[in-house]
C-alpha cells in the first residue's frame, strides 16, 4: 500500500491563478457536423498520412479534415 500523503497547513508560496481554457465537457462529447464527399488523391499522399497516422494512432481521413479545417479556419 502506498504512504498516505500528509497534508500541512504552511503557506503555499506565490501562487498564480491561470483562466480557465479547457473545453467544457459538452464540447467534448459534441462531434463536428461532417459531410461526407469523395475526392481523389495521389498515392503518395494517401501514403504519407497513412504512415503518420500509424505514428500517432489515428485515422489518416481524420487527419486529412483536420489539415482542411485547420486550413479554412485561417483563410
Amino acid at each position: 500500500m502506498k504512504e498516505k500523503i500528509k497534508y500541512t497547513d504552511e503557506p503555499m508560496g506565490k501562487v498564480k491563478v491561470i483562466p480557465d481554457f479547457l473545453p467544457s465537457p459538452e464540447e467534448l462529447a459534441l462531434k463536428d457536423e461532417t459531410v461526407k464527399v469523395t475526392i481523389a488523391l495521389s498515392k503518395t499522399s494517401v501514403a504519407f498520412f497513412k504512415k503518420e497516422a500509424q505514428k500517432y494512432n489515428t485515422q489518416y481521413q481524420k487527419m486529412i479534415r483536420r489539415l482542411l479545417d485547420e486550413y479554412t479556419a485561417r483563410q
